[in-house]
């Protein structure tokens, strides 16, 4: 690489660092300007400034709590237990978050207990949510190359020590490798489809097929949390904790 091509390289870097710094701190700046707002009773204004922050793509349980706390305070209960929803999704193992969330449930109509996560699932969930998915598949890119390095080792080396170390360091690395990749894909599911939804029509109908003339099956009442089966056209195949399933129009919900 010559002169120039350093000197163009280090620009682009110091250009990237500092587009990455400034957002960062303008982003700061959106949400304590939100902060300032609620502390000052100001709950509307709080929840304009942090929603045009979450619009920009920005995504952190905290932001997702405070938004759903402004909405909370504004009555809006449908809108607040789908960021309380967004938040425990980020991080649940934050009491707060669930505490908030369930004095949100007790204040809908349609109550449905919900079956606990198996312990094992919920912290696969916990550490898959650690870092982010791009991180984790970082994680795995880096491990797989150093099980491709000491592979080589094994296979290449002519000393016995060093042929069991490569073996074992392999084998160690393959594994890191694929629980990263794991994890990655378990965060992006996570985070980006849940695959589950808050009802925000007052009231809507489970329907037995993916159209109006279907039967009613069910009805249920804005704020309460589904999950999604399937999609056909403008209508979504929703089960319900207890099991139920139906058909509701797509604009009918909002997704986690």
């Amino acid at each position: 690489m010559n002169s120039k091509s350093k000197t163009a390289y280090l620009v682009l870097l110091l250009a990237l660092l500092t587009n990455t710094i400034i957002g960062q701190d303008s982003s700061n700046d959106k949400f304590n300007q939100g902060v300032a707002s609620y502390s000052s009773a100001n709950y509307q204004d709080a929840l304009d400034k942090w929603t045009e922050l979450y619009n920009t793509g920005y995504r952190s349980a905290k932001l997702n709590y405070n938004i759903a706390n402004a909405y909370f305070k504004i009555q809006n209960i449908p809108s607040a237990i789908l960021f309380y929803e967004r938040a425990y999704v980020l991080d649940p193992t934050d009491e707060d978050i669930n505490y908030n969330l369930q004095i949100a449930r007790t204040m809908i109509v349609d109550r449905f207990q919900e079956i606990p996560e198996l312990f094992f699932v919920r912290w696969y969930n916990i550490i898959s949510l650690l870092v982010s998915s791009n991180t984790w598949a970082i994680i795995s890119l880096l491990t797989f190359i150093l099980c491709l390095i000491s592979a080589s080792l094994y296979i290449y080396s002519s000393r016995y020590l060093y042929k069991v170390a490569g073996f074992w360091i392999a084998v160690a690395m393959f594994l890191a490798s694929s629980s990263s990749f794991a994890f990655s894909l378990r965060n992006k599911s996570l985070v980006y489809d849940s695959h589950k939804a808050v009802i925000f029509s007052p009231v809507v109908s489970g329907k037995s097929s993916p159209d109006a003339s279907g039967t009613d099956l069910f009805v249920l009442h804005e704020g309460t949390k589904v999950s999604i089966e399937d999609e056909v056209g403008e209508w979504y195949e929703i089960r319900l904790s207890d099991g139920n399933k139906g058909w509701v129009p797509s604009n009918s919900l909002d997704i986690i």
